[in-house]
C-alpha cells in the first residue's frame, strides 16, 4: 500500500510550519527515510512566474526553507531548482521569495537551463529533462495544489513538467497538448524517467478557479506527503473535492496500470480525509465536456463542445506574452488588436496560464454553454 500523510497547518509561520512538516513525515519514516548524509538533494518547487507568495501561484518559500533545513540537518547538500513558465529565473526567485529562502537555508539556487536526452519506454521514446534534475541524487517534489485549465488539477505529477526546460515546454504542448489523455500520459512518462523520492504538497494556501496562474487563493490549511506522486495526487483531488472523472492524470494512471492510482492502493495517515475535504472548490471555466457523454458523440461534436481563449481588451495591454507562448502560433497581434485562430488553437491554455494581466478569458461554444447549464457543471 502507498502511504500518504495529511496534517493540518493553517499558516506559514516558521516554527509552526516546521513542526507540521516533521509531524507530516513521521508516519512515513521521517526525513531520514529519504535522505542520507552526503546526498545531493534537489528541491523542486513550483516556480511558474514572478508572483508574490500570497497569490498562491508558486510554492510558498517558507515551506521550501523548512524542507531545506530538514534535509541539511539530515546531512544532505541542498539545491533548489526549476524552470519558470514565464520570466527570468532571477526575477522569479526574487519575487516569489525563493532567493531569500535559499539564502536563509544555505541552499543553492539552480536554474534548469541545460537538458539531457533520455530514452523513454512508452509512447514518447525521447524526452529531454534538465540535467540538474536528472543528475541529483535525490528529488523532493514540492508542488502547490492548484487548479489547471487543461488537467483540472496541478499537483505532484504535473509539477514534474518543470523538469523540462522552458524553451522545450511549448514543443511538448504542441506535440501532446491537443489531447488531455495524451498530455497526461506524457506527464506520467516524465515521472517514470526520474521518480521523486518524496512529495510534499503545499496546500496551506491553494488555488481554485482559473489556475494555475490566474486563479483565486483559497485557504485549505493542509500539507500532504508521500513517496508516490500519483497516490499523493489522488488524495489532493479528494481534499479539493474534485470529481474523479475530471482528474485526467489519475485517470490515465489507472489506464497505464500505475500503483497508487486508486484509493484501494493507498493507506492514509494523519487527519481523516473526510474531516478536511472542501465542498466548494471552484474549477476552471475552460473545462470542456465533462458530462459522461458517449465517446462517439464527443468525437463527432468536439469542435462544438469546447471552450476557446478570448482576450478581454479592457485588460489586455498587448504585451505579446500569450502570442509568444502559444505552441501552434494561433495568437497574433496586428494593428493594435489581438486575434485567436480557433482552427489552430489546441486548447492547451498556455495563453491563460502565462498571461501576466489575467486578460485572456474563455469563450464557450453555444452548445457547451447549454450543456453546462443543464448539467450544473462545477466550474467557476
Amino acid at each position: 500500500m502507498e502511504a500518504v500523510s495529511v496534517v493540518i497547518c493553517k499558516e506559514y509561520e516558521h516554527e509552526l510550519l516546521r513542526h507540521a512538516v516533521i509531524k507530516l513525515l513521521e508516519p512515513i519514516g521521517g526525513i531520514s527515510a529519504y535522505i542520507q548524509s552526503g546526498d545531493r538533494v534537489l528541491l523542486k518547487p513550483n516556480l511558474l512566474a514572478a508572483k508574490d507568495p500570497d497569490k498562491a501561484v508558486t510554492t510558498h518559500p517558507a515551506l521550501v526553507r523548512v524542507v531545506a533545513d530538514l534535509v541539511r540537518e539530515a546531512g544532505g547538500i541542498v539545491q533548489i531548482g526549476d524552470s519558470p513558465g514565464i520570466g527570468g529565473f532571477l526575477k522569479v526567485t526574487e519575487k516569489t521569495g525563493m532567493k531569500k529562502a535559499a539564502e536563509e537555508s544555505g541552499a543553492a539556487l539552480i536554474e534548469f537551463n541545460e537538458s539531457i536526452e533520455l530514452q523513454g519506454s512508452g509512447t514518447f521514446r525521447s524526452i529531454r529533462l534538465a540535467r540538474a534534475y536528472y543528475e541529483a541524487d535525490k528529488i523532493i517534489n514540492l508542488p502547490k495544489l492548484k487548479t489547471h485549465e487543461m488537467m483540472t488539477m496541478t499537483c505532484a505529477v504535473k509539477n514534474l513538467f518543470g523538469a523540462v526546460i522552458g524553451t522545450e515546454k511549448a514543443g511538448w504542448h504542441l506535440k501532446a497538448g491537443s489531447s488531455r489523455q495524451l498530455f497526461a500520459r506524457l506527464l506520467l512518462e516524465i515521472y517514470q524517467l526520474k521518480k521523486p523520492d518524496l512529495n510534499i504538497v503545499d496546500a496551506v494556501l491553494a488555488m481554485e478557479g482559473n489556475g494555475p496562474g490566474n486563479g483565486t487563493p483559497i485557504s485549505l490549511g493542509l500539507l500532504i506527503a508521500g513517496a508516490n506522486p500519483v497516490a499523493v495526487d489522488v488524495i489532493a483531488g479528494k481534499v479539493a473535492g474534485i470529481p474523479a472523472d475530471l482528474l485526467y492524470i489519475e485517470r490515465e494512471a489507472v489506464s497505464m496500470g500505475f500503483y497508487g492510482a486508486t484509493m484501494d492502493d493507498i493507506t492514509l495517515c494523519g487527519v481523516p480525509i473526510e474531516s478536511v475535504t472542501t465542498t466548494n472548490f471552484k474549477l476552471p471555466t475552460g473545462l470542456d465536456v465533462q458530462f459522461g457523454l458517449p465517446a462517439f458523440l464527443t468525437r463527432s461534436l468536439k469542435n462544438y463542445l469546447t471552450s476557446y481563449p478570448k482576450a478581454d481588451m479592457k485588460t489586455c495591454v498587448l504585451c505579446g506574452v500569450c502570442s509568444a507562448a502559444c505552441p501552434p502560433a494561433a495568437i497574433t497581434i496586428q494593428n493594435s488588436a489581438l486575434s485567436v485562430d480557433n482552427a489552430r488553437c489546441i486548447r492547451c491554455w498556455c495563453c491563460r496560464e502565462l498571461c501576466p494581466h489575467d486578460a485572456m478569458q474563455t469563450r464557450k461554444s453555444l452548445l457547451l454553454r447549454m450543456l453546462t447549464l443543464l448539467s450544473g457543471a462545477k466550474t467557476a
